[in-house]
């Protein structure tokens, strides 16, 4: 018994849509844009109420939906190139202790600096001298 042709075009234009879905969730947060409903559905050319029918692509609309907001701290960033805690504290430490390196190092060349200015002017002061005897 073949199947009913209604059923069959049914479930082709179901996967089709799915996998409209599933690329325009994919390309948006490839690109770093907010992935929301109506975006995925703009995107795919689909219905926003579609989506909502569908466990899977709305989970992960709505995971996406948190970490791409460009209100918060990701800023539009796709999911797997944000970073860690772990890794923004590491850089926050290292960032301090080259800030610490750097004001020593400007401590020092303003204390070398002093020095010349002064060498520079004792030196001038006994020229001056020198001249008027």
């Amino acid at each position: 018994m073949r199947p009913d042709p209604l059923t069959e075009a049914a479930a082709q234009r179901h996967e089709l849509t799915r996998a409209k879905a599933v690329r325009a969730l994919r390309e948006l947060n490839r690109a770093g844009t907010p992935v929301t409903f109506a975006g995925v559905a703009k995107a795919a050319g689909i219905s926003r109420s579609w989506l909502y029918t569908q466990p899977d692509i709305s989970g992960q609309i709505r995971r996406l939906r948190q970490g791409t907001n460009p209100a918060g701290p990701a800023g539009g960033i796709p999911a797997a190139q944000r970073a860690t805690d772990a890794s923004l504290r590491a850089r926050l430490a290292a960032a301090i202790e080259r800030n610490k390196q750097l004001a020593d190092e400007n401590a020092r060349l303003r204390r070398q600096l002093a020095h010349a200015l002064g060498d520079q002017r004792s030196s001038r002061t006994r020229s001056d001298n020198d001249q008027e005897g």
